[in-house]
């Protein structure tokens, strides 16, 4: 019964959690990218609130980036605490 159990949470972790958190780090960096440009694009035409936009957009990016990577760890520990084989 053991076997199943671990065997569920390995393709449940390979197949549907590890993808989303490669989904939303994605976003997070797509997010953190378009902060980038946008804060580029408003320095040469001179909009204060153009590079604020940015900015905000560079940091939520960056916060995405380091929930979903935290999320990652966490997963991590969790597996290896109750000894399910993770798959990275």
């Amino acid at each position: 019964m053991a076997d199943v159990a671990h065997s569920l949470v390995a393709k449940l972790d390979t197949y549907v959690i590890n993808p989303i958190i490669a989904l939303i780090f994605a976003a997070g960096l797509l997010v953190f990218i378009f902060g980038i440009v946008e804060f580029m694009w408003e320095m040469q035409g001179g909009e204060a609130t153009g590079k604020e936009k940015g900015k905000q957009h560079m940091l939520w990016g960056i916060i995405g980036m380091f929930i979903m990577v935290g999320a990652y760890a966490i997963l991590k520990i969790v597996a290896n605490t109750i000894s399910v084989p993770y798959h990275y």
